[in-house]
C-alpha cells in the first residue's frame, strides 16, 4: 500500500506540474479535477493502511509484493489483492507527532484533493 501511495503522490505532482503550465480556465479546471481524483485515490489508500495499522488482523501473514501480484495475476484479481493488505502494512516503522507515515499521507492527500477541488471551482467560474 505504501508503494501505491508513492505512485499516487507522483501522479499528483505530475498532474499539478502539467496544470501549472495551462492558461485556459477549462484546461486548468480539468487538470485540477484530475489532480483531486488522483489525490482522493491516494487518500483512500492511506486511510486503508491507517485502518490496518490501528486494527491489525488477527492472523498476520506476509503476502506477495506489489510487483509479484501484478506480474502473476490479471488486473481484475490483482487490484483486490493489493487493497487487502498484508503483514507489512500493519507495521509502523516511524511516527511524527503521534501519526504514522500513512496517517500523514492521508492528511497530505486530503489537502491536495481539497486544493484541486478549490482550483476546479475557481477555474470553472472564471471561464
Amino acid at each position: 500500500m505504501c508503494i501505491v501511495q508513492r505512485y499516487a503522490l507522483i501522479g499528483v505532482a505530475v498532474i499539478a506540474w502539467g496544470g501549472s503550465r495551462l492558461t485556459r480556465p477549462l484546461g486548468l479546471a480539468s487538470c485540477a479535477a484530475l489532480m483531486a481524483f488522483m489525490a482522493g485515490f491516494g487518500a483512500f489508500t492511506a486511510a486503508r493502511q491507517s485502518w490496518l495499522q490501528w486494527y491489525p488482523p488477527e492472523v498476520v501473514s506476509c503476502g506477495r509484493d506489489f510487483y509479484g501480484m501484478v506480474e502473476n495475476f490479471p488486473i481484475q484479481r490483482a487490484l483486490p489483492m493489493i487493497f487487502k493488505g498484508s503483514g507489512d502494512c500493519t507495521k509502523v516503522d516511524w511516527t511524527f507527532l503521534g501519526g504514522s507515515i500513512a496517517n500523514w499521507s492521508f492528511v497530505a492527500f486530503t489537502a491536495f484533493a481539497l486544493t484541486g477541488l478549490a482550483l476546479t471551482w475557481s477555474a470553472w467560474r472564471a471561464r
